[in-house]
């Protein structure tokens, strides 16, 4: 059957957006981020935030208005947030991210029947493999992160500079829909399995993560991640694993984190 992508409205604009996050049909072998922590890990520091340095990019909607692209968009969203706080140019267009949109999920640009969002494994697996671009900004591989548990979601951040979120929304966060940057979504009822959505970490504070998505930045709260982003909730949470931001790892947690046996569960994959 068909996947119907939802549209929802932005009132104080006139505008429409929409989600496009499917369930995994079959959850591919992962990582956890928690098999590779050391007792002696440094704590992060209390509040982070990557988002400055792409705060143009980030305010870019990459055609999740009018496509359930939500998976592709908040991937290039966490590619160039890798990229310019590596103090790189960020390349990308939004042509490029309904290419990457129609290789992960099936659509053809021009028929609207083959809008049928994608998976956050299924794009995971695409961009490290393949990359954002054909051949170029992959990732060395990715690890799934317990939303349920504050110290890693952060460590999660503060290490690989990324988190990407999998969640089915509850209705109150969208009806209505957010209209600025800093919004706040806490624990609001049940998910809702038509609001299907994914978003980008740029960041955290004291009370949650900051989130990107339909170009504008916000928060979700730790609670609502343990509530939202978890297997029990049907969401899914991720951290991906960007070259220059593992080199930054190894100098944050040398001694915190084990890189080699990482190194070697990846190859194992690969192979």
């Amino acid at each position: 059957m068909p996947h119907k992508i939802k549209t929802i409205a932005q009132p104080s604009t006139g505008r429409s957006f929409k989600l496009g996050r499917r369930r995994p049909v079959a959850r591919c072998p992962r990582l956890s981020l928690k098999n590779y922590l050391y007792k002696s890990l440094p704590a992060p520091p209390p509040s982070i935030d990557y988002s400055v340095k792409p705060a143009t990019f980030l305010r870019a909607i990459l055609g999740n208005d009018t496509l359930g692209d939500c998976t592709a968009a908040a991937a290039f969203h966490i590619g160039g947030t890798l990229l310019s706080n590596a103090g790189q140019a960020i390349p990308f267009t939004q042509d490029d991210v309904i290419k990457f949109y129609s290789a992960t999920g099936g659509y053809i640009p021009g028929n609207p029947d083959t809008d049928q969002g994608a998976d956050e494994q299924a794009c995971l697996n695409y961009w490290q493999a393949n990359g954002l671009t054909p051949g170029q900004h992959k990732i060395t591989g990715w690890l799934s992160v317990d939303g349920s548990n504050l110290d890693e979601v952060r460590t999660a951040m503060w290490l690989f500079e990324s988190l990407y979120f999998g969640m089915e929304l509850p209705d109150k966060w969208i009806n209505p829909m957010p209209s600025k940057p800093g919004f706040l979504w806490d624990v609001a009822g049940d998910p809702d399995p038509d609001n299907g959505h994914c978003v980008s970490g740029e960041g955290y504070t004291p009370i949650g993560v900051l989130i990107d998505t339909w170009g504008m930045v916000g928060v979700i709260t730790w609670d609502a991640i343990a509530k939202y982003c978890t297997t029990a909730g049907q969401g899914e949470l991720y951290c991906v694993l960007g070259v220059d931001a593992i080199n930054n790892a190894t100098q944050k947690a040398s001694n915190g984190f084990d890189f080699t046996q990482l190194q070697a569960d990846l190859q194992a994959i690969r192979n």
